[in-house]
């Protein structure tokens, strides 16, 4: 289970998560992280287009690999097109449901999937 932080909600597919909200959801990347030049993730930066950091239960960004569980650069676990309308993310936000990982504390729920609706409907 990861934790990530809201940090930008420039996408549509963010509306229903709030800003600097921490959600918890799976992870089964084993070998995937994000990677870029530090001049391109300055940009993304900039840009609003880094929407999720993996981080601490308490909101704060970590490059700790208990938090930052795949040892993605400035903790980056999502970003977005320059538009929004593109949301790329690591973790499993739609491994979650009713009955669903019971013994986690904390909101699992970004609402990703009804905000996209409501937006591209």
């Amino acid at each position: 289970m990861a934790y990530t932080k809201v940090v930008s909600n420039k996408s549509p597919w963010l509306a229903g998560a709030e800003l600097g909200g921490v959600y918890v959801n799976p992870a089964s990347h084993g070998e995937g992280r994000f990677v870029a030049p530090k001049a391109w993730i300055d940009k993304l930066f900039a840009n609003g287009q880094v929407a999720t950091q993996y981080s601490d239960p308490d909101g704060n960004i970590s490059m700790d690999e208990e938090w930052n569980i795949n040892g993605s650069f400035c903790s980056i676990e999502g970003i977005t097109s320059p538009d929004g309308r593109i949301f790329g993310k690591m973790v499993h936000c739609e491994r979650r449901g009713y009955g669903v990982n019971l013994n986690i504390v904390g909101d699992q729920d970004m609402k990703l999937f009804e905000s996209g609706v409501r937006y591209f409907s």
